[in-house]
């Protein structure tokens, strides 16, 4: 009996200390930012507590967490006298803090985003304005390589304010990790790469495929179904969601489906997207006049969307928003005014129930949650 009231408790200690992370912060350091902050996200409460943060960082907008917890990598999206960079960081679980390993440059004008491999061997970051990628071999101590690889593209879309050359907006791995899939706002495509990570140069250029976009749609963020079969766009320029059955490497369009109510007038924005994690429903952020989530649901059979409706963000220009690890909060990045705003997400319908919880950040950007439990 004993036995039993002690596995009891400590089934319960365990399922405390599971609801327990870290939440990482990348943010623009030009008004008042002192670059990544860290925070401890309790998902029993839906309450964040600041930890610490960086202070000599230049514009960390994006980040990535390796599988490990033990590093971050940043972007830091500078360009022209101040060349762009990718930084590491170690990172101190029992005390929360990040300490800065090196920088690398990053082989073009303003890096928007960044993504690690899970054996954390390879990091590969996306050039906005340089309209190129990079590959980085990471070393045993988290540090970065020099680029291993620098792969430019070249081309154009109908919007001569926004499309007049490539601008590489996300570098995404697929589930298997055999494919780099990389949308392109400039070039209206998602370039797909295969990606052979005991190369030395893990990218074929010679062997890629692409999707193309509805010309001037302007593609940004890519996420896959929980399912690994469907793939999901944002095209940030028509405020739409591209829907593609993804098998043997190839995107399959499904379907186009706007992300704004169809009589809404005002400026598109659209940023970023992610699924729940059972894959019920999908989530997308509208910036310029809109300024709320999209909610739709998911046909897991088909990978189609149906509209569930939108939740405003509560501020200005949601440029990233997250889901928590236990699939219970939606959190956004209000780069505008400053806040990170809490919502609860019921798991039955998708909506967004904003809970009051706020954390302010001077010009949030990115969020990132660690998926390791942590304990004090």
């Amino acid at each position: 009996m004993r036995f039993i009231i002690l596995s009891a408790l400590s089934a319960l200690s365990l399922q405390g200390l599971a609801q327990k992370y870290y939440l990482f912060i990348g943010t623009y350091t030009g008004k008042g930012s002192k670059g990544i902050y860290v925070y401890r996200f309790d998902a029993a409460t839906g309450k964040a507590e600041w930890v610490s943060n960086t202070d000599s960082v230049s514009n960390p907008s994006f980040l990535a967490l390796s599988a490990n917890g033990k590093y971050l990598y940043a972007v830091n999206e500078n360009g022209g006298s101040e060349p762009g960079e990718v930084s590491a960081f170690s990172f101190d679980k029992a005390h929360g803090r990040l300490k800065l390993l090196n920088r690398q440059p990053s082989g073009g004008d303003h890096p928007c985003y960044i993504t690690v491999t899970r054996n954390n061997k390879w990091v590969v970051a996306g050039n906005y304005t340089g309209g190129n990628l990079s590959i980085f071999p990471v070393e045993a101590s988290g540090r970065l390589k020099p680029y291993a690889q620098l792969v430019q593209h070249s081309g154009s879309g109908p919007n001569p304010d926004r499309q007049e050359k490539a601008h590489v907006h996300a570098t995404v791995l697929s589930p298997s990790e055999d494919r780099l899939l990389v949308p392109d706002l400039g070039m209206d495509k998602v370039v797909v790469y295969p990606f052979r990570p005991a190369s030395g140069k893990p990218l074929d250029t010679l062997r890629r495929s692409s999707a193309v976009s509805k010309p001037g749609s302007g593609p940004r963020h890519l996420a896959f179904h929980p399912n690994g079969r469907f793939a999901y766009l944002m095209e940030e320029m028509s405020g739409t969601v591209a829907v593609y059955r993804y098998r043997q490497g190839k995107l399959e369009f499904v379907q186009r489906i706007s992300s704004h109510p169809a009589d809404f007038k005002g400026n598109m924005g659209s940023a970023d997207i992610h699924l729940s994690p059972d894959g019920k429903f999908l989530y997308a952020s509208n910036r310029g006049d809109a300024n709320n989530i999209a909610i739709f649901s998911v046909n897991s059979s088909t990978g189609r969307l149906a509209g569930k409706g939108w939740q405003s963000t509560q501020g200005k220009t949601p440029r990233n928003f997250m889901i928590d690890p236990t699939g219970n909060y939606l959190l956004v990045a209000n780069q505008q005014t400053n806040t990170v705003v809490i919502f609860k997400r019921n798991p039955a319908t998708g909506l967004l129930r904003d809970t009051g919880h706020r954390i302010e950040v001077p010009n949030p950007v990115c969020l990132v949650m660690g998926g390791e439990a942590f304990s004090r």
